[in-house]
């Protein structure tokens, strides 16, 4: 198992490789059971777990019941990331994650939860008093998890960064499952807003535009999606009322430089880089969100 230090040393990844649980039945069992036994561990703050081997077809759900039964092992972990693997280890959309519900009451300490991966993705009744960031990247957010975020109880909750993705990997919501969930969430604490990484970004660029974190967030990320010049009007038009925002990122996105230049314009950190054409084939126009498979 390689251990990788990251985050200056007070985080570390492990991952197995190929040959690891091809040849020598790897897991996830294993992998925590080498966790808990690496001397390092015990200093750590950071804990990422990379792929625990057959990710596309074996959960990381023995990871994350050894974490709620051995609960005292981990109470030095502030951060956790699940499913850290790149393409060539395994999909985003292919990764088997888990039920993360027993995590919650498990690691009251924790303070950021970043989890990759969607299939199988059980959040639960979410209660955490301590949790400031929880981020998820997939390439389709079931609507499941939409609605344990919307109901969720993260009194303490500072960054929230959603990969909404596309319905053939995952998304089985719709604009209405983002609005609900801006409406009815309460997050007094939220400062960063990051609803990304969708072939619908124009209707989730307005709806979050409408809602009741515009008055609060100073970070308002829209990025890795199919913004266009409509929702990039729709910005152009709303952000000036905003004075509390101090950085748009829309990077990867389908506005025309005319339209990216103007929000440059903005008293603000703009980030309008990566800008797509669509692509036309037959007569139909195809923009993609940056993630999906």
């Amino acid at each position: 198992m390689s251990g990788e230090f990251v985050n200056g040393g007070k985080a570390k990844k492990y991952a197995y490789g190929y040959e690891e649980y091809e040849e020598e039945g790897k897991n996830a069992e294993t992998m925590l059971e080498e966790i808990t036994g690496d001397p390092d561990f015990p200093a750590l703050t950071g804990l990422v777990i990379g792929d625990w081997g057959n990710t596309w077809e074996d959960s990381c759900q023995e990871i994350l019941d050894g974490i709620a039964a051995d609960a005292e092992r981990f109470s030095h972990i502030e951060s956790l990331f699940v499913g850290d693997m790149d393409y060539e280890e395994c999909e985003v959309s292919w990764i088997i994650q888990g039920d993360y519900s027993r995590i919650w009451s498990a690691m009251p300490q924790l303070k950021e939860l970043t989890i990759k991966g969607s299939t199988d993705l059980q959040l639960g009744q979410i209660s955490h008093e301590n949790l400031e960031s929880l981020t998820i990247i997939c390439g389709g957010l079931p609507a499941s998890a939409i609605r344990s975020i919307q109901d969720a109880h993260l009194p303490r909750l500072k960054k929230l960064l959603l990969y909404i993705g596309i319905e053939d990997y995952g998304f089985d919501g719709d604009v209405d499952s983002v609005k609900a969930l801006l409406e009815h969430a309460d997050f007094p604490n939220l400062t960063y807003l990051g609803i990304v990484d969708s072939e619908i970004q124009d209707a989730l660029a307005e709806v979050v535009l409408e809602s009741k974190f515009m008055q609060q967030i100073n970070t308002l990320d829209l990025s890795l999606g199919t913004l266009t010049d409509k929702g990039g009007a729709l910005l152009l038009e709303k952000l000036p009322k905003y004075s509390n925002i101090r950085k748009l990122d829309v990077h990867y996105h389908y506005m025309s430089k005319e339209m990216a230049d103007k929000l440059q314009t903005l008293s603000m950190e703009v980030d309008a880089s990566e800008r797509n054409e669509p692509d036309e084939y037959r007569g139909q126009i195809y923009m993609n969100a940056m993630l999906t498979e």
